[in-house]
C-alpha cells in the first residue's frame, strides 16, 4: 500500500505526493482516510506561510495540512484501547488530507451514528472549534449574539448562536452570499461591515448593544468594530486568528471603562480531560456538534458546498491563494476517488 498526501512545497503551491506506509506505533492507529475537511483560513495561512503560524517556523516548506477527517480504523497499535479495526471514527490533528492517516489514540473519536454522513461529520472538529467560542462567552437564552466573519467557522457559530437560543442572532460579512448563508443557518440579521452606517446598524438591531459577539474574522479592524458595539459588560471570544495586529484599539474607552471581556477562544485554550461549564473538550464539543446534525437543527446541507478529488489539490490551493474571497466554505477531499 502506498501513501498519497497532500503537501505544501513552497509558498502558493501543493502537490500530491506518494511514499511508503511506515511502521504503526504502539500508541497510533492506522486510518483509511474517506474525508478530510479544508479550513480555508488555516490552510490559506499555512499555505502562504502567513505570520503567527504556531510553532511553525517561516518558510518551512514542505509541510502538511488539514486538521480534520474521518475514516475507518485499519490497524491498532499493540496499546490502544478504545477502537478497533472496521471503526469509522473522527480524526483530529495530524497530518489529514492523506489516504492513510497516522494518528494517536487520543486524537480520534468512534462515530457512533452510522447515519451521519462522513461528509458531514468530518465538520464536526470545526465546527467544534466554533462551539467552544460560543460557550466562552456564557450566552444565555433570549441574549443577543454578534457574528463576525462568515466563513466555515463563522456559520457554524450562527448556528450554534441559534441552537443555543441567542435572540436576535447578527451575522456579519463582507461577501452577500455569505450574508445569505447565514440568513438560511438562522441569522436574523447580516450586515456589511464595510457599510459606513455599519455599526450603528448592529446597535440598532441589537437594542443597544451586544451582549455576546464571537469574533471569527482575524481582522484586528473587526474587533474594534466589535468593541464599538459591545453592550456595557458584554463578551467578545476571538475565535479567528489574528495574525497580524494593524488596528489601534482604545482599551480604556472601549475595554476598561465598559467592562467589556474580551476571551480567547483557540480551540486548545480548553480541557484536555473532563468537561465544565463553559469549557468542553474538543470529542465532548464534536459529540455534541454531531447530535445536532443527526437531529435536524444543524442543516450541512447548507454548509457542504464542493467535493473534491485529492487529484486537484494542485487547482484547489491555487484557487485557496488567490481567489480565497470566493472559495468554497464547506470544502471537503474525498479520497474514496483513489480507490
Amino acid at each position: 500500500m502506498k501513501r498519497k498526501t497532500i503537501v505544501f512545497t513552497e509558498a502558493g503551491k501543493a502537490d500530491l505526493q506518494e511514499s511508503d506506509l511506515r511502521p504503526l506505533a504502539d500508541h497510533e492507529v492506522l486510518v483509511a482516510n474517506e474525508i478530510s475537511a479544508i479550513s480555508a483560513g488555516t490552510e490559506r495561512a499555512c499555505l502562504l506561510d502567513l505570520p503567527n503560524l504556531g510553532d511553525t517556523l517561516p518558510g518551512s516548506f514542505p509541510k502538511t495540512s488539514g486538521y480534520s477527517g474521518v475514516g475507518r480504523v485499519e490497524k491498532v497499535g499493540e496499546s490502544v484501547q478504545g477502537v478497533r479495526p472496521g471503526d469509522r471514527v473522527l480524526t483530529h490533528w495530524g497530518s489529514q488530507h492523506t489516504n492513510y492517516n497516522f494518528i494517536a489514540e487520543e486524537n480520534l473519536l468512534k462515530i457512533e451514528n452510522e447515519g451521519i454522513l462522513s461528509e458531514h461529520a468530518v465538520f464536526a472538529v470545526i465546527a467544534a472549534f466554533s462551539l467552544n467560542g460560543l460557550r466562552k462567552t456564557r450566552l444565555e437564552i433570549g441574549e443577543n449574539a454578534a457574528v463576525v466573519g462568515l466563513g466555515i467557522l463563522g456559520l457554524f457559530s450562527v448556528a450554534l448562536c441559534r441552537i443555543a437560543g441567542g435572540s436576535p442572532v447578527i451575522a456579519a460579512d463582507l461577501s452577500a452570499q455569505r450574508r445569505e448563508t447565514a440568513l438560511a443557518l438562522g441569522a436574523h440579521y447580516a450586515f456589511d461591515p464595510a457599510a459606513n452606517d455599519y455599526v450603528e446598524l448592529v446597535k440598532s438591531a441589537a437594542s443597544g448593544g451586544v451582549n455576546a459577539t464571537i469574533e471569527v474574522s482575524g481582522q484586528s479592524v473587526a474587533l474594534q468594530q466589535a468593541l464599538a458595539f459591545a453592550a456595557p459588560f458584554g463578551r467578545i471570544s476571538l475565535l479567528g486568528c489574528t495574525r497580524v495586529s494593524d488596528t489601534a484599539i482604545d482599551y480604556y474607552q472601549q475595554v476598561h471603562r465598559p467592562g467589556i471581556e474580551i476571551i480567547g477562544a483557540h480551540t486548545n485554550a480548553r480541557p484536555k480531560l473532563e468537561s465544565r461549564p463553559h469549557s468542553w473538550t474538543w470529542k465532548d464539543d464534536a459529540q455534541a456538534v454531531m447530535r445536532f446534525m443527526a437531529d435536524g437543527r444543524l442543516d450541512m446541507g447548507k454548509i457542504l458546498s464542493a467535493i473534491y478529488s485529492p487529484m486537484e489539490a494542485p487547482a484547489v490551493y491555487r484557487d485557496l491563494a488567490e481567489h480565497h474571497h470566493d472559495f468554497p466554505v464547506g470544502a471537503v477531499f474525498d479520497w474514496k476517488q483513489l480507490t
